[in-house]
């Protein structure tokens, strides 16, 4: 059965997501040229990349699921996948680059990671 049998709706479905998929990774891509540094580059993949992943891939399951009358769960548990890991995956790129940017002396927010202050060490509150 080739993409011509189809019904309409779910030609133009399957072709909305696709575009929007690739406008979605351009749009990324673009980001990734044009920011100037890692701690801004970082943000442009690990979102707009796993948006464009979620729309192919739910253009990928409307169209074998139309196309063989069975629901395709593959394309979603492979992007569930996705949708997982990326954050994770960012999380540690952006931890390891601020350590290593802060041992070199570079201009870097601050550690947020460390715990507040005790109560007993905190300044006593301004009762003015």
């Amino acid at each position: 059965m080739s993409a011509a049998a189809l019904p309409l709706w779910a030609d133009w479905l399957v072709g909305t997501l696709v575009l929007a998929g690739a406008a979605l990774a351009l749009l990324g891509a673009w980001g990734l040229a044009r920011l100037p540094g890692f701690f801004e580059r970082v943000h442009m993949p690990a979102i707009i990349a796993t948006g464009a992943c979620w729309c192919v891939a739910l253009a990928t399951a409307v169209f074998f699921s139309v196309r063989d009358g069975v629901p395709a769960v593959f394309p979603l548990l492979a992007v569930g996948f996705a949708a997982v890991t990326v954050p994770i995956a960012t999380i540690f790129l952006m931890r390891a680059s601020l350590f290593r940017a802060r041992q070199l002396g570079q201009d870097v927010p601050p550690n947020v990671s460390r715990a507040a202050p005790a109560p007993e060490d905190a300044p006593p509150p301004d009762r003015s």
